[in-house]
Order: C-alpha cells, then sequence, then structure tokens
C-alpha cells in the first residue's frame, strides 16, 4: 500500500492549518490594540457631542475655552482633570448651594440627561478647551466678555425725571452689569436668552417675575439671583421689566467686543458675503454705486461689530440695505461680520468704488463661482483622544496561544486530507 499520496495530503493539511491558526494568533494578538482604538473612537464621539452642550449650556458663565468669566470657576483648570468622575459628576447633575450654579440633571429639574452630564465631564478631564472655543465660535453662541456694560450719561439722565425715576436708574444699572450679556442690549434677548423687553414680558405678573429673578428657571440657562442681589434691587428689575417702553432705546448699549472668528467661520462669512452681499457692494467690499464701501478705514473705525451685525440683521431703512434677520441665522450673519472684519488690516483710507458691480451676475466680471447660500461647516473636531495611552499591536505571546494555534491546525489539515481523499476516489 503507497502511502505517499497520504502523507502529501498529510502535508498539505499542515500547512493550511497552519495558516488559518497563523491568522487566528494574528487577530488574537491585535484584539487588545482594537479595543482600545473602539474606546478612544467612542471617547471621540462623546467629546464631540460634549463640546456642542458645552456651547449650548455652560459657556456663558465658564467662557469660550472654559477660562472662567468674573467669579465663575475655569473648568480647564488641571487640578479638575484629576477630580474624582463621581465629584465632578455630582456638581454637573446637582449643582452648587448658593452659587449661580444650576442643578443640571434632569432628576433635579435641569436640562440634561445622566449620559450628557457624562460627557460634560469627560470633556473637562480629557477635552480640547481650544477646539471647544472654536464650536462655541462657530455656534455663534461666544460669550460677551466682559459681561458689563456702562449705560448711556445722557439717556440715564433722562430717566430721572420719570415717575420713580432712582428706581429705575438703579435697574437700568443692575441689569448693565448683570444681565446685558445674556438679554442682550435693552434687553431685546440673544441666542441665548429671551427678550426682557417685550409685551408678553411685561404682561407677566410682579410676584412671578420676582419668583424667576430669585430662583431662577428651571431647566434653562436662568440661575437664581437670590444670593446676589437684595430684595429692593430685584423689586427695581421687576418694576423696570413692567415699564420698560418708557426707557429710551440706546440706554443699555451692548458690551463693545469684537466677534470672535475660527478659519471655519471666517469661510463660511466668505461664502455668504459672496453669495449675497458682493452685488451691491463689490467682491472686495469696495463698494458699488448701489452700495457704499466696507473696506476703507472710516467704516471699521466708527462701527464696531455689534453695530454691523445689528446693520445686517434690520438692514438701512430707507436705503437699499435690507433686513437680513429673517433670511439668516444669528450664526451666519456673526459670520459675515467676522469675514469683514479681518479686512480691516489691509483696508484703505479711500474707497475705490467698484463700477459696473450692481449689474447683473452675468454681466460682473467676478470670478468668485461659490453662489452657496448656506455653506456647510467642515468637521470642528479634528482632535484624537487616546482612551489608555496604549498603540500599535501588542506583542504578548504565551503558551495558550500556541497550543490554540496547533489544535486549529491539526483539525484544518485532517478536514483539507479528508477532502484530498474524497476527490481522488471519485476521480478513480
Amino acid at each position: 500500500m503507497n502511502s505517499k499520496p497520504y502523507l502529501i495530503e498529510s502535508l498539505i493539511g499542515l500547512g493550511a492549518t497552519m495558516i488559518i491558526a497563523a491568522a487566528l494568533g494574528l487577530y488574537m494578538l491585535n484584539e487588545p490594540a482594537r479595543i482600545t482604538q473602539a474606546q478612544t473612537d467612542v471617547l471621540n464621539l462623546q467629546l464631540d457631542e460634549a463640546m456642542t452642550l458645552y456651547a449650548e449650556n455652560c459657556a456663558v458663565c465658564h467662557g469660550l475655552n472654559g477660562e472662567g468669566i468674573s467669579s465663575v470657576p475655569a473648568l480647564s483648570a488641571p487640578a479638575l482633570k484629576t477630580m474624582p468622575f463621581e465629584e465632578l459628576q455630582k456638581t454637573i447633575a446637582r449643582g452648587r448651594y448658593q452659587t449661580a450654579m444650576p442643578a443640571w440633571s434632569m432628576q433635579d429639574g435641569g436640562a440634561l440627561s445622566a449620559y450628557q452630564i457624562d460627557e460634560l465631564v469627560l470633556l473637562v478631564q480629557y477635552g480640547d478647551w481650544n477646539k471647544t472655543g472654536d464650536r462655541v465660535i462657530n455656534l455663534g453662541l461666544a460669550p460677551l466678555v466682559p459681561f458689563i456694560t456702562d449705560p448711556d450719561p445722557a439717556l440715564l439722565a433722562e430717566i430721572a425725571k420719570l415717575p420713580d425715576g432712582a428706581t429705575l436708574q438703579t435697574a437700568v444699572r443692575i441689569f448693565a452689569g448683570t444681565c446685558v450679556a445674556c438679554h442682550g442690549a435693552d434687553g431685546v434677548g440673544t441666542s441665548i436668552a429671551p427678550a426682557l423687553n417685550d409685551l408678553d414680558t411685561r404682561e407677566k405678573l410682579p410676584e412671578d417675575l420676582t419668583r424667576t429673578i430669585t430662583y431662577g428657571n428651571t431647566g434653562t440657562l436662568m440661575a437664581g439671583w437670590g444670593n446676589t442681589l437684595q430684595p429692593e434691587e430685584i423689586s427695581a428689575l421687576v418694576t423696570m421689566i413692567k415699564r420698560w417702553e418708557e426707557i429710551p432705546a440706546g440706554t443699555i448699549p451692548a458690551p463693545n467686543i469684537p466677534i470672535p472668528t475660527t478659519q471655519e467661520s471666517i469661510a463660511l462669512g466668505s461664502q455668504l458675503f459672496a453669495a449675497n452681499c458682493s452685488r451691491c457692494h463689490g467682491p472686495e467690499g469696495q463698494g458699488t454705486p448701489r452700495a457704499p464701501s466696507l473696506n476703507v478705514k472710516s467704516f471699521f473705525v466708527d462701527k464696531s461689530d455689534q453695530t454691523i451685525q445689528q446693520i445686517i440683521t434690520n438692514g438701512v431703512p430707507g436705503t437699499a440695505m435690507p433686513t437680513w434677520g429673517d433670511r439668516m441665522s444669528e450664526v451666519q450673519i456673526q459670520a459675515i461680520v467676522g469675514f469683514i472684519r479681518q479686512w480691516e488690516a489691509t483696508a484703505p483710507e479711500v474707497a475705490t468704488i467698484t463700477r459696473g458691480g450692481g449689474g447683473p451676475p452675468w454681466k460682473r466680471n467676478n470670478t468668485n463661482t461659490n453662489t452657496s447660500l448656506f455653506g456647510l461647516l467642515p468637521s470642528t473636531n479634528t482632535t484624537t483622544y487616546t482612551a489608555t495611552g496604549q498603540t500599535g499591536i501588542q506583542q504578548a505571546l504565551d503558551w495558550r496561544t500556541l497550543v490554540l494555534a496547533g489544535i486549529i491546525l491539526t483539525i484544518a489539515f485532517t478536514l483539507i486530507s479528508s477532502g484530498f481523499s474524497a476527490l481522488k476516489k471519485q476521480k478513480k
């Protein structure tokens, strides 16, 4: 009996089994690295979501980059990175008694789920605050710093002539010092807090307004001010809210600070300007016979970013400048302001008007072909976070791996040999 064919078949089966075992062994060796990468991917996803949560809920008090504002503590402090996870979790969930830090857990009347609170804790301990600041800016939620502004002295003097004018003056000063950053100039509201200078608010009962100012508003950014303001100061604010139609417009201006920008926001502003503004103001803001120059020194000297934003939002009555606030979001308008402001460094003293710039697009010598009205921001999260610091394939190899590989190889060779035998018999 010739055993040579069976020997060849056995060798072939053994080789195939060894290949399978080797592949399985490599998979086993790479498994720790795969798990680490999966953990890192999950962490990156949670941090990306946490940056948006921070922008929407926390930046107004803790600052653009977690640096803290005034007496509000910084979240970017190194000590918080090593604080026990549970302590940070509890602080966010339940707040801090007798401070402006409210409870954010839904179980305590807040607006965040337990999972979202965990994501914010991860941001504090593992996040990139520069990337977080960019996210805040790109969402148009950058806090106004400083928080305070100075009431117009002339208009403040006029208020003194009103009935109970001294109380109204006190309220105006308090609002300018504590409320304007959230509720906006003259109380007209912002993207993070509603208007107080409107009919619906004025029609609320005084006791309801007093309770909201004193204890805050559950599920919103409105913290209680009962531990910061005296009862008579809260009463003065309620009086002003009820009589706000008597307060001259412009009494409480917005803080005069530049609108922060990122590369993404400037790129968005460029797209929006090219699509909506260049027809009248020229492709580089030089101006046309239809609209004035924006790219000139005098324009930037005379107008703050808030003023430019207001002009774009509300238009200019009696001119060709339309209202854009009902066609663009606040984020988009701020992006245009940031794009325009970057011309200031090279703006000429005298504008050079672009002739014919007001005609139809097909008659304009404009090489900018980007006509997208609502550009999409590229991803703001480019940082890769490592969950455990492990990288590459782990080189752990022990006898159990070798034994398993041997068993699998033997089984594979046996199966392959049987297949070859059956094939030969069929041929005979």
